[in-house]
């Protein structure tokens, strides 16, 4: 190694280690789901609080009572509703070429964006279009484009943000096409809703969130690895199957991940978007959260 290359591993090394004990200034969230669907909506908030999350992402809620009971909850334990997942844009895609499926996602991701504005989300989340036989992905592109160009207003009228979010809907498989598409929009009320455990499949999140950068409006965390059966016979054979698992158990490079965040500027709220559990389980995933803001 000559004097050139020492200097730089030396110089890298030591970033490393600079950043490795850094805490990214991110709030920990968790999603409305994972907390026990048998408590109230206030002691759903209180447990997200004792187990030490920051702010939590509620699903879109049509009735009056329900917006109500979160806003209160909300208040009363000073746990912020920071962004509410849109409903129906799986079934129901912007993408669609039936017009009456496209009005019940519009409907949907409007009564989303006024959700936002009561409990005082910054942003809801959108999965933008769903590619299959009957959609091309040119088709997806320009259908959902549009629907989301005339929604602006709305989000511009009550400064909420659209998070568009990469996913397994065969649409928007690179952070270059992602890019591209946020900023088509020239917006601030469009930009990314970036998750973690989505992409491993087709990408690595450290690339994705270096490529989308300041794009980045918020981020959910989940991993995501392969786990190893025995099928029974003779002789009984192994299969290796994609799946979810827990956090930091997977083929996530987290420190990769806090590091690029680190690099970016990122200071949003960080979702954990796991199955649910009790107390006891929901502590442990608050630790690993701070296990991975930490670069440990």
């Amino acid at each position: 190694m000559n004097r050139r290359d020492f200097l730089a591993a030396s110089a890298a090394t030591a970033a490393a280690a600079q950043t490795a004990g850094q805490r990214l200034p991110i709030r920990k969230g968790i999603y409305w789901s994972m907390l026990p669907s048998k408590l109230s909506v206030e002691e759903r908030f209180a447990l997200a609080k004792e187990c030490g999350f920051q702010s939590v992402e509620c699903p879109t809620m049509d009735e009056p009572s329900q917006v109500e009971a979160v806003l209160a909850a909300s208040r009363k334990t000073g746990l912020p509703v920071h962004s509410v997942m849109n409903r129906d844009h799986w079934k129901f895609p912007l993408s669609s070429g039936d017009p009456a499926v496209v009005e019940k996602c519009v409907h949907g991701i409007e009564t989303s964006i006024r959700n936002a504005k009561a409990w005082g989300a910054e942003t809801i989340l959108l999965v933008p279009a769903v590619v299959n036989p009957d959609t091309s992905y040119r088709d997806a592109w320009d259908r959902s484009t549009a629907q989301i160009r005339k929604l602006i207003p709305l989000a511009r009228e009550n400064k909420v943000i659209i998070g568009i979010e990469e996913v397994w809907n065969k649409f928007l498989l690179s952070p270059l096409e992602m890019a591209q598409y946020v900023d088509q929009f020239g917006s601030p009320w469009v930009r990314a809703y970036l998750d973690v455990g989505n992409m491993v499949l087709f990408g690595y999140p450290q690339d994705w969130i270096r490529t989308l950068g300041k794009r980045i409006v918020k981020v959910h965390l989940k991993d995501f690895g392969w786990r190893t059966y025995t099928i029974p016979g003779d002789p009984p054979q192994k299969k290796r199957v994609p799946e979810f698992v827990n956090l930091r158990e997977g083929e996530i490079d987290w420190k990769a991940v806090h590091k690029a965040l680190l690099e970016v500027g990122y200071k949003g709220d960080a979702t954990v978007e796991l199955r649910g559990g009790d107390a006891e389980y929901l502590k442990e995933v608050s630790r690993r959260v701070d296990l991975i803001l930490e670069g440990a």
